[in-house]
């Protein structure tokens, strides 16, 4: 019971990786406010928790809502001991000369300032917190390219700095900023990304759940748990000694290209020396 008698905020909580977090802090003690427009699964979570866990509805791409939620939970709970920063969405998928104005605002504020938002309002009710812990969800995408659109990836790297400055901002209070870094995760972001027809969306979910067994060397694909793990053990006491850094969970998605890890994958020098012997026997001797 590592968080017997801590109170936690948790945002993006009605499902996936949300969710999990929300039910692995309240498993292991804490009392836990769990926030969310999605106010039927939010409330169902909440109602099934035996007292363990509240919703408190909050869009966070509205400054004024997460003001008012961590107001609320600080009142309700006596202050805030764990805040995790998780709730987002893939943004504006368009890449980089064809995104609009709009659209790059729009994931900037969904995905980065909300988080630079929540930091904003709970750190006032954390300070001087035994054991006050801050944890954001990056992503594999903060690291390099190729893993998600371009504006989702530039704010998630920008989650990454933020948590760094964050920390030393808040190490005199003796408030710990960390951030986790997912990989590919089997969670509703996809289809709600990709827009997928909610007619479509098991046939849909089934399918990214087998391409995600395999794309990385983890042979089995991410589950919101991994990563609700990570969120604890950020959170407690046992990362006492870590701040403004982060932790990847990725089932070694970025260690390279397929061929680094899979035998059975050519490498590209590989692939550039088959290509040259297939040239070599077609040419005329």
């Amino acid at each position: 019971m590592r968080f017997a008698g801590k109170v936690a905020v948790v945002t993006g909580a009605a499902s996936g990786i949300g969710k999990a977090a929300v039910l692995k802090l309240a498993g292991e003690g804490a009392h836990v406010f769990a926030a969310d427009i999605d106010e039927a699964g939010g409330k169902a979570l909440a109602e099934a928790s035996n007292g363990k866990i509240e919703f408190l509805r909050c869009d966070v791409t509205v400054a004024a809502d997460i003001e008012a939620l961590m107001n609320e939970a600080a009142k309700r709970g006596g202050g805030i001991d764990i805040v995790f920063n998780n709730a987002a969405a893939g943004g504006d998928r368009a890449p980089i000369d064809e995104i609009s104005p709009e659209g790059w605002d729009w994931t900037m504020n969904l995905v980065l300032k909300s988080v630079a938002m929540g930091i904003r309002y709970a750190a006032p009710h954390m300070k001087g917190r035994k054991g006050a812990s801050i944890v954001n969800t990056a992503s594999v995408a903060a690291l390099g390219a190729g893993y998600s659109p371009t504006a989702y990836a530039v704010a998630k790297a920008g989650v990454l700095q933020l948590t760094k400055v964050a920390a030393t901002d808040l190490a005199q209070y003796g408030i710990r900023v960390n951030a986790i870094c997912p990989g590919f995760i089997n969670t509703n972001i996809f289809t709600s990304t990709l827009e997928v027809p909610d007619a479509s969306k098991d046939a849909a979910k089934a399918i990214i759940a087998d391409m995600s067994a395999h794309a990385q060397p983890v042979a089995r694909g991410g589950q919101p748990e991994d990563i609700a793990n990570a969120v604890a053990y950020l959170a407690s006491d046992e990362a006492s000694f870590m701040t403004g850094t982060h932790m990847l969970v990725d089932g070694g998605l970025t260690i390279g290209q397929r061929h680094a890890w899979d035998p059975e994958a050519p490498g590209l020098f590989d692939a550039l020396v088959a290509m040259e012997d297939a040239a070599k026997a077609g040419a005329p001797a």
